[in-house]
């Protein structure tokens, strides 16, 4: 039930491990012969570093059924300027044009401009490009940042709908204006409108648990834990619910080792906490390894763990 839904994202802390989580659930679903898309919302990007080079902004095929998309936010930028400049040719006169050109580059090195052209590409791969692929996957940047992509959605939809209601309001000026006459048609409102219901559809697919999964990454220490409550509620607020947890470097239990054996101690205390304070949510716990996850070998060696863990957090959910 943890990866039942065909759209997940994979959340936490940073340094947790979301990307050898997400990478591990696209391999597993493309080895049970689901075409997969695994996307980096992370500006930090490590994906490249797990499946070699090549990957990048353009989707591509690493192993049988799985690709790999990073979803680099200075690109997006300049790609959704360039898409407001090109609504505005048609939109503004030609003496004014140079000057409203000036602003949209000015407002792309506004804060929050690459956030507001990340969430267009987010929108784009689960409207548009998601019907291509039974799976899609996403391993996103650290809580604060994945949380404001989550909601934006619903924040930025609530903006458009105040600039509709100003131009409605417009419009209707304008019929007055015209004595009753049939207003011509305003495309900046249709633009805005069509805005809108993709923002609105997105969000509607983000909030149903049947469709989309939030799983978040942790590790069993005293940060991680507070900061993953503090995501799920945060979502919550927003209408969102998170679908499990992923408990990654759980230590081996054998040791004679005082310091060794003191981690462990502490460790079985955060997992205890773990349990009571997520005990409403399906919970897959994977080891702490060895070596370094940085490679597809790796993951093929952590792979029959992960599956079989999945499975008995899906057991365990059945059982509540």
């Amino acid at each position: 039930m943890l990866l039942d839904p065909p759209v997940l994202f994979f959340a936490g802390k940073g340094g947790v491990g979301k990307t050898t989580c997400a990478a591990l659930a696209a391999l597993a679903c493309a080895r049970a012969g689901e075409r997969t898309l695994l996307v980096s919302t992370d500006p930090a990007h490590n994906l490249g570093d797990l499946f070699g080079p090549g990957v990048g902004g353009v989707a591509r095929e690493v192993v049988a059924r799985l690709e790999v998309l990073e979803i680099d936010p200075a690109t997006e930028t300049r790609r959704y300027l360039e898409e407001v400049k090109a609504n505005m040719r048609r939109l503004v006169s030609s003496n004014l044009l140079e000057e409203a050109e000036r602003q949209v580059d000015l407002a792309g090195r506004a804060p929050g401009a690459e956030e507001s052209a990340l969430l267009e590409r987010m929108v784009a791969v689960l409207l548009d490009e998601r019907q291509h692929y039974q799976r899609v996957i996403f391993d996103t940047a650290p809580t604060g940042h994945t949380l404001r992509l989550l909601t934006m959605p619903s924040l930025m939809g609530a903006w458009v709908d105040g600039l509709l209601r100003r131009r409605g309001a417009l419009r209707e000026a304008r019929a007055g204006w015209m004595g009753g006459a049939e207003v011509p048609d305003d495309p900046v409102f249709e633009l805005l409108h069509r805005r809108r219901l993709r923002l609105e559809q997105t969000r509607a697919l983000l909030a149903d648990s049947t469709v989309t999964g939030i799983v978040f990454v942790l590790v069993p220490e005293a940060l991680p834990v507070a900061e993953t409550r503090r995501g799920i509620d945060e979502l919550a607020d927003h209408g969102l619910t998170a679908a499990g947890l992923v408990v990654n470097r759980v230590m081996p239990e054998a040791t004679s080792d005082p310091f060794y054996a003191e981690r462990k101690r502490r460790e079985r205390d955060y997992l205890a906490r773990i349990d009571t304070m997520f005990a409403e949510l399906s919970r897959l716990q994977l080891p702490l390894l060895a070596g370094d996850v940085d490679s597809v070998s790796a993951l093929e060696q952590l792979l029959p763990v992960f599956i079989e863990g999945a499975a008995e957090a899906a057991d365990q959910a059945s059982a509540r």
